[in-house]
């Protein structure tokens, strides 16, 4: 077997590193806007549901 030797403990804080990296840029989609950025999102949101609650159907 001429498999290639790896560092175990290289490849956990490698995995760990990637891992942190992922989640502080999820962190950074969620977190890290401004304050009208996150009322322009919210007023967008109530104006959809109040389109999509405008053209329910009434079923009797």
């Amino acid at each position: 077997m001429a498999g290639e030797i790896i560092n175990l403990n290289k490849a956990r804080k490698d995995r760990a590193r990637a891992e942190a990296k992922a989640t502080a840029a999820a962190n950074r989609a969620a977190f890290g806007r401004t304050k009208g950025q996150k009322d322009a999102a919210r007023i967008e949101a109530e104006r959809l549901k109040r389109d999509l609650d405008g053209a329910r159907r009434e079923d009797d």
